[in-house]
């Protein structure tokens, strides 16, 4: 069989080469003709550019006070220990001595044995009556000299004079009944003193002996606190004083609010007054000192109120004085560097505003907004001046 010549190799390669390139030109061919007939989609109508929907709040100026809230502790207007002021021996106790119990003014409390006291009251009232008695007698016997002198008709010096009509004598007698007398007045006061009484109404928080106690002079027997007043002592920082007043400033004190936020009801307060600055700085804190009167903390006048528990912490809201012609906004309505954003014909405004006061809920506007102003509420993510608002209550 004779061999394909060189030749005829060359022809059916290039022969296959030609109907590749045909058949790959009639496949682009056939692609742009389907991309040619596509058609084209088209935008109907204008773009349209939608606001941010947002809540607003109109504003007014005003006078408005200021509260400020911080902590306190309730601690006792009137405190005493109560000890005695003789030896002896407890001999009798009222049951209202009992923590817990309230008492009142002048109210007995306990007893110390009063018999050597008694004894020593008759003593001294005896030894008075004898003095007493020698003074009368020397007295009697001052007019008999005298008598005796006027008849006589002696001119005789001062001195001479005085020691004849019994004068020094007589003062020697008096000085003793006086001192007879006052040690009467003592003694009557030791035997005073063995009946131990309220010294104001009180509450007694702690007793510290019983029938049968022996007591010396200075021993403590119980632990009152006052019950128509307590104080609540809160601390506020220095820069927010002068917002306060105070009792010797010649105007109303500020008024006081208490809460308890776990052991009363969410509705349920107490009510105080400022009286003035404690003049030192908190240790822990470098905060003010202040002090709020509480009457009737134990709430006997008013059923129905919670009753103060002395050492408890309190939250207190602290009335400041009026500022006049102000605008007050809810803290987080103030933005960054001090700003407000206003929704001003349809679009969003920013505008500087002057703080006079900051508090833990409000900022109190002086300059930069007016009465009427819509301030914008809800957050944006984009703030560009000029974006177009729309309010929420206007939406479908």
């Amino acid at each position: 069989m004779p061999e394909p010549s060189p030749k005829s190799g060359f022809v059916r390669v290039l022969v296959t080469l030609l109907v590749c390139l045909v058949l790959l030109g009639a496949a682009a061919a056939s692609s742009w003709l389907i991309f040619a007939s596509e058609p084209t989609a088209e935008r109907e109508g204008a773009t349209r550019t939608s606001a941010a929907l947002v809540e607003t709040v109109r504003v007014e100026r005003g006078t408005h006070r200021p509260t400020l809230r911080v902590l306190g502790r309730i601690e006792p207007a009137r405190e005493v220990e109560l000890s005695a002021r003789i030896p002896g021996q407890i001999v009798a106790m009222e049951p209202a001595l009992t923590p817990g119990n309230l008492v009142t003014a002048g109210e007995p409390l306990l007893r110390i044995d009063p018999v050597d006291f008694e004894h020593a009251v008759a003593i001294r009232a005896a030894e008075l009556r004898q003095i007493q008695a020698d003074l009368a007698i020397e007295e009697g016997l001052q007019v008999v000299a005298r008598q005796e002198f006027e008849l006589l008709g002696a001119d005789l010096p001062d001195g001479d004079r005085s020691l004849v009509l019994r004068e020094p004598q007589i003062e020697r007698l008096r000085a003793r009944v006086a001192v007879a007398e006052a040690e009467l007045r003592r003694a009557e006061l030791d035997l005073a003193r063995t009946t131990i009484t309220a010294p104001f109404d009180a509450q007694v928080l702690e007793r510290n002996v019983d029938v049968g106690s022996q007591v010396g002079t200075g021993t403590q027997l119980a632990h009152l606190v006052g019950i128509d007043e307590y104080w609540l002592l809160a601390t506020v920082p220095l820069a927010d004083l002068q917002w306060l007043r105070f009792a010797d400033a010649g105007d109303a004190r500020s008024r006081v609010r208490l809460r308890h936020s776990t052991a009363w009801p969410a509705d349920t307060w107490r009510t105080g007054q400022l009286e003035r600055l404690v003049g030192t700085v908190d240790q822990e804190t470098r905060l003010a000192r202040v002090l709020v009167s509480i009457p009737d903390p134990l709430a006997r006048s008013t059923p129905g109120a919670p009753a103060l528990v002395l050492g408890s912490l309190l939250q207190a809201e602290l009335e400041g004085r009026p500022l006049e012609d102000v605008v007050r906004i809810d803290r987080g309505l103030l933005r960054k560097d001090d700003t407000v954003w206003l929704m001003e014909d349809g679009v969003l405004a920013i505008r500087s505003v002057d703080v006079v006061y900051k508090s833990g809920e409000h900022a109190f506007v002086t300059t930069g907004l007016e009465s009427g102003d819509e301030v914008v509420v809800t957050d944006l993510a984009s703030v560009v001046p000029g974006l177009p608002l729309r309010r929420a209550e206007d939406a479908p």
